[in-house]
């Protein structure tokens, strides 16, 4: 389990400094969707540090509301079932 969050986080912290890259070169972009799918299935770590880090979609209120609101829902989850 540790090796999939783990995993998840580095792709969707990946993802989001390549779609970055990607807007400042005009270049195809990853739809917000995956994005967003990303934080859903584990990704939300990745996707934070994503966006402080390469200062993407930080302006955007759907990912700064959505992302920790997600990280929160999955520890709330982890604890309750743990």
């Amino acid at each position: 389990m540790i090796e999939y969050i783990i995993t998840i986080n580095i792709i969707s912290f990946l993802t989001y400094g390549f779609d970055k890259y990607a807007a400042i070169k005009n270049k195809q972009r990853i739809p917000e969707k995956v994005l967003i799918l990303l934080s859903i299935v584990g990704g939300s770590i990745g996707s934070i540090l994503g966006m402080i880090i390469f200062h993407h979609k930080t302006k955007k209120i759907k990912f700064i509301t959505l992302n920790p609101l997600i990280l929160i829902i999955q520890v709330i989850l982890y604890l309750y079932t743990k």
